[in-house]
């Protein structure tokens, strides 16, 4: 049975309602787990950082972040979650590097149910096993927020709600589950969180596993992203970060023969897609100055060992999903 969101509960757009927002959770928390500790899977995105910025506040040092570099990170992510949470933050951060343990996994893996499931599993077992070091572990916390839940429901296995083992020893504790992503930005903001981190775009908890299109290869991989983080770095330097709600590239597992050095060679496409949505069930496509599409494509088939072609999806939601997978 799907949670509803009650057709009585007021859309959260300013920081007063934030601030109400909060205060409730924080009781309803303190209610719930009470001098018990809760692991939390902090990737460092919106919905993770806003729970873990509403955890610490209601119970501190009971919550237990864990960042796991599942290999499937962006450019330069880890590094960033361990300065903000760890050095800025003071949170109480345990970092695995299960790079290895998550790809080998996925070798020859190529379906996308499949991918997710096997990485939302092991994201579980890691808990599991890091909850057996420390003691009191109780509750396992997730940025669950209400898209998840009702595309849950035959649209995609979600990790944070489709891919749960039965024997699971946690109790959840999902405190945005019933909130749109534009309402935990609100939430975020009023916790204190910096503006860099509540206003970055979402990230899908199997990370780049589902943009490296198909079974996944570590060179094309890091292929994907390099060229990911060229168009985040081009989309920044023109204000773009700031009115495109999502935008990101995938890698599809197939070539086609291109020229480079005055040869001939097979390289796979990079396809960039930028969507703009306020709660995620629908997508416009943003229109991109072709100057600025030319640049983008000049840099990643220069820079990017692997890439000789560069794509943009110009499919909304409906028909398409945001994510290829």
């Amino acid at each position: 049975m799907i949670e509803k969101r009650p057709e009585s509960m007021e859309r959260i757009t300013t920081p007063a309602l934030a601030d109400k927002f909060i205060e409730e959770q924080i009781a309803e928390i303190r209610a719930q787990v009470g001098d018990k500790k809760v692991l939390l899977a902090l990737s460092g995105g919106v919905d993770s950082s806003v729970v873990a910025a509403l955890l610490i506040k209601a119970i501190g040092k009971q919550l237990v972040c864990v960042h796991v570099n599942h290999g499937l990170m962006r450019k330069g992510e880890s590094e960033q979650v361990i300065e903000v949470f760890q050095n800025q933050l003071d949170a109480n951060l345990i970092y695995i590097d299960a790079t290895d343990r998550f790809l080998d996994l996925l070798a020859g893996v190529a379906e996308p149910e499949k991918k997710r499931k096997i990485i939302g599993g092991e994201f579980i077992k890691v808990f599991d096993e890091e909850a057996r070091k420390l003691e009191g572990i109780s509750f396992l916390a997730q940025g669950t927020i209400y898209p998840d839940i009702l595309e849950s429901d035959g649209v995609k296995a979600h990790h944070n709600v489709g891919g749960l083992p039965e024997d699971m020893q946690f109790e959840l504790v999902e405190p945005v589950r019933l909130l749109y992503k534009d309402e935990v930005r609100v939430v975020g903001k009023a916790l204190g969180l910096p503006a860099s981190m509540v206003d970055r775009q979402p990230f899908p908890g199997p990370g780049l596993g589902v943009r490296c299109l198909g079974a996944i290869t570590r060179d094309r991989l890091n292929a994907l992203r390099e060229a990911d983080a060229i168009l985040r770095e081009e989309f920044d330097k023109n204000g773009l970060n700031n009115t495109v709600w999502q935008y990101f590239i995938a890698v599809p597992d197939m070539k086609s023969v291109g020229v480079k050095d005055s040869k001939r060679y097979e390289g796979w496409p990079a396809i960039i897609r930028a969507v703009n949505t306020t709660d995620a069930m629908s997508a416009t496509i943003e229109e991109i100055p072709y100057s600025l599409l030319h640049h983008i494509t000049a840099r990643i088939t220069a820079e990017v060992d692997g890439i000789n072609r560069v794509l943009y999806d110009l499919t909304p939601k409906p028909i398409g999903t945001i994510e290829w997978e």
